[in-house]
């Protein structure tokens, strides 16, 4: 039987660009890092959902998106937002995400989703530090609302 079994290549890959790296010790801390990565125009018409990636430290070693969606919701999987914290070797994170409604208390999908990324990362040993709620006025912080 001679079977001729292919798979793709996988290349991991991060490159820090940045040298002097910020530190974020407060939910406000990450909220002014994170208003100019939405777009002005944008962050009031659909959700986007990123993440801020962060060592040791709690310096910032980069953020990503993870989702774009529509005007009540985005879609935010566990395991491409723990593969962005693997491929950076970041210890702890931030999620963050806007809603274009303007309203800050999270949804019942909001406080699933916080707790399942949570639950996965701890095993990793990766921390996730604060979800982060933001519009372009304010913020909610799960940390700072005993949430975390």
């Amino acid at each position: 039987m001679d079977i001729d079994y292919q798979v793709g290549e996988v290349e991991l890959s991060y490159k820090s660009a940045v040298r002097k790296k910020r530190k974020i010790a407060t939910s406000s801390d990450a909220y002014r890092m994170l208003l100019p990565t939405f777009r002005e125009d944008t962050i009031g018409y659909k959700e986007y959902f990123k993440i801020v990636l962060l060592n040791q430290a709690q310096e910032v070693l980069g953020y990503t998106q993870i989702s774009e969606g529509g005007i009540t919701e985005t879609s935010a999987d566990v395991r491409i937002i723990l593969q962005a914290a693997l491929l950076t070797n970041a210890t702890a994170i931030i999620l963050a995400h806007n809603h274009p409604s303007g309203k800050l208390r999270p949804s019942r999908q909001n406080i699933a989703l916080t707790e399942q990324v949570r639950k996965a990362a701890e095993i990793m040993r990766i921390t996730v530090i604060d979800h982060i709620i933001l519009t372009n006025d304010n913020y909610y912080s799960f940390a700072d609302e005993g949430l975390l």
